[in-house]
C-alpha cells in the first residue's frame, strides 16, 4: 500500500481571534497600575467664622497690592511709602518683615483685574518665606 503523507500547512496569517482580549487586559492592567498625581496646592485652613472683629495693631500689617501689570507695591503699616516689587522678590520682603516683626501678618490685596497666576506667585513667596499668617482680600478702588 502506497504511503500517503500528510502535508503539514504552516500558516501565514496572524491569529487574531483573541487580540482583542489582549487589548483589553493590557488597558485594564495599565488603568489599575497608573498612579495620577494630585495637585497639593496651598494649604489654608479657614478660621471658623466669628462675628467678632479682631484689632491688629497697624506695626503688625504687611499689605502686598498685585496690580493688573503684574506688579506688587508693598506698604508696611499705616506708612504712606510704597514700594514695588515683583512676585520674585516677594519672598524676601516678607522674610525681612517676619525677622523685624514675628507677629507680621501679610495682607494680600488683589486687584479685580490682576491675574490669578499673579496672586498665586505672591501667595507662594510667602509661604516660602515661611509666614503662617496671611489675609486674603479684594483690593477696593
Amino acid at each position: 500500500m502506497p504511503l500517503i503523507k500528510k502535508k503539514s500547512k504552516v500558516s501565514d496569517e496572524i491569529p487574531t481571534s483573541s487580540m482583542a482580549d489582549i487589548a483589553f487586559l493590557l488597558l485594564i492592567f495599565f488603568l489599575v497600575t497608573t498612579i495620577f498625581d494630585r495637585d497639593q496646592g496651598l494649604q489654608v485652613v479657614l478660621p471658623e467664622r466669628e462675628d467678632a472683629e479682631v484689632d491688629v495693631p497697624p506695626d503688625n500689617l504687611l499689605f502686598l497690592l498685585v496690580q493688573p501689570n503684574g506688579s506688587i507695591v508693598v506698604r508696611r503699616g499705616e506708612s504712606p511709602q510704597t514700594q514695588t516689587i515683583t512676585h520674585r522678590q516677594v519672598q524676601g520682603v516678607v522674610r525681612q518683615a517676619l525677622q523685624a516683626n514675628p507677629e507680621v501678618i501679610a495682607a494680600v490685596q488683589t486687584h479685580p483685574e490682576a491675574r490669578y497666576e499673579d496672586m498665586t506667585n505672591v501667595l507662594d513667596g510667602i509661604q516660602l518665606a515661611g509666614a503662617r499668617r496671611f489675609v486674603l482680600q479684594q483690593l477696593q478702588e
